[in-house]
């Protein structure tokens, strides 16, 4: 009998399957797919030669995982490329503010009149950045905090609304920067811990970066997956698991996947019936014949760009994909430029690129023309480059990947207090009823983002289980 079945090779089903090999367990990890990776993979979505990422690629909460650092990962071919810039965000007036790896960089781009408040900001947290980074990813109690006394400060300045911390800036270059930053999880700005979300991506860029994978995201899950196999881990593909019936016996099971999938497998009925799925996103793959226009210099130089004219124009998109059930007319958006660090990802001279916006769950229209409208007001003459696009709205999301429930990439809505306590409210949120049955997709803390966070906090939960058997 196996110590540990793990259903979904994810970045946490292998992180989680990683953790227990390593402390002497047997462990064998089941995939639906064709090969491991759920939201990091790499693959030819357009024309041959042309590497896309069909979800994540800029990965700042990746190089600062506590979990991924404690792993030999470069060892298994992993090797993070840094952009000059970790991110811009380009104006309408062909200007733009930058989130550099320097804090001065950074303030210096926001204008006079908030440089110091941005440094105030975030300069007191930097120095115990890697403490206060493992606190926060380990919440709830998974480990008591290391530094509480920070981890409080912390909670001070992130706990609000990122509208209030917004109100701390006096012009709107910085807030709209922050506004963006927020908008990577597709929380409305007035949200609980909003503010922390903006936090935390701007520290991990000064402290680390937003580096990409050579070759592609799925670099990061073949790393974990040979590491686990010199552990003496099993991985099996093309084994889709519909109850617990069809896997080996196992003295535990952990399940990479929603908690919807999870009730129906295990056979849980509608414990998770009060959880929430947020809103879905429209993204669009692109085989370019050379890099962007970008108008603004700095776009050009950054891994990763934020399009939105204001934190007003931010704000109506999120509310209208999260709350008022429409697609945005001025869509905020995220694109990554893998190109502008990483050669070997499309033949000599080309690009490739990809955009995505937020739409309402289970959107079914086509938000192409509308993207490429916002694109071409900071890049102008955009759609001359493009050779092909791959669009994927929620619909094809979800289907290459099952936890994508309506096209949420982030496994479920990080809004509420659901952006704190997920699946449930529960300080022990990886366990189930079923005593051998535990949870550890991003629909559990710390939530959405290529880290291995919540496969490692699982993992602790479960060999402290099997301890006690």
């Amino acid at each position: 009998m196996l110590d540990a079945v793990v259903v979904g090779a994810g970045p946490n089903g292998l992180t989680a399957a990683v953790e227990l090999a390593r402390r002497g367990f047997s462990v064998a990890v089941f995939e639906a797919r064709d090969t491991v990776g759920g939201g990091a993979r790499t693959e030819e979505l357009t024309l041959p030669g042309f590497r896309h990422d069909p979800c994540s690629s800029a990965h700042p909460l990746g190089v600062n995982s506590p979990a991924f650092r404690a792993l030999p990962l470069e060892r298994y071919g992993l090797e993070w490329l840094h952009p000059e810039l970790p991110m811009a965000h380009p104006f309408p007036d062909g200007s733009a503010a930058v989130l550099a790896r320097s804090v001065a960089e950074t303030a210096a781009s926001f204008g006079p009149r908030d440089a110091g408040t941005y440094r105030r900001l975030v300069e007191p947290f930097l120095p115990r950045w890697d403490t206060l980074a493992r606190d926060f990813m380990s919440l709830p109690l998974t480990a008591l905090p290391r530094d509480p006394l920070t981890l409080a400060r912390f909670g001070l300045v992130g706990l609000p609304p990122a509208t209030l911390l917004l109100r701390r800036f006096r012009d709107e270059r910085a807030r709209t920067l922050f506004a963006g930053l927020v908008a990577h999880v597709m929380a409305p700005l007035s949200g609980l811990a909003t503010g922390a979300v903006g936090m935390v991506f701007a520290l991990a860029a000064h402290a680390r970066g937003w580096p990409l994978a050579r070759g592609g995201s799925q670099a990061i899950s073949d790393a974990l997956a040979a590491y686990l196999k010199d552990l003496g881990g099993a991985i099996h593909t093309d084994y889709e698991v519909k109850r617990l019936d069809d896997l080996p016996p196992a003295r535990s099971y952990i399940f990479d996947t929603s908690p919807t999938a999870l009730a129906r497998i295990a056979g849980l009925g509608n414990y998770y019936e009060d959880y929430r799925y947020g809103p879905g996103v429209f993204k669009i793959d692109y085989a370019l014949d050379g890099p962007v226009p970008w108008t603004a210099p700095e776009a050009r130089r950054a891994g990763t760009v934020q399009i939105g004219a204001d934190s007003a124009e931010i704000g109506t998109a999120l509310r209208a994909a999260s709350r008022e059930g429409r697609a945005p007319d001025r869509p905020f958006m995220i694109t990554v430029q893998p190109g502008v660090v990483d050669p070997s990802r499309a033949p000599e001279g080309k690009q490739v690129f990809w955009a995505y916006a937020h739409v309402p769950n289970g959107w079914t229209g086509d938000l192409t023309d509308v993207m490429e409208r916002q694109l071409e007001r900071y890049a102008p003459g955009f759609r001359d480059r493009v050779l092909v696009r791959a669009t994927a709205g929620p619909a094809e999301l979800a289907a290459r990947n099952a936890n994508y429930v309506g096209g949420d990439i982030g496994t479920g809505a990080v809004s509420g207090l659901q952006i704190l306590l997920r699946p449930k409210l529960s300080l022990f949120p990886y366990g189930t009823p079923h005593p051998a049955v535990f949870i550890c997709s991003a629909a559990t803390p710390p939530g959405p983002g290529v880290h291995g966070m919540s496969g490692h906090n699982a993992a602790k939960a479960v060999w402290r289980r099997l301890r006690q058997s």
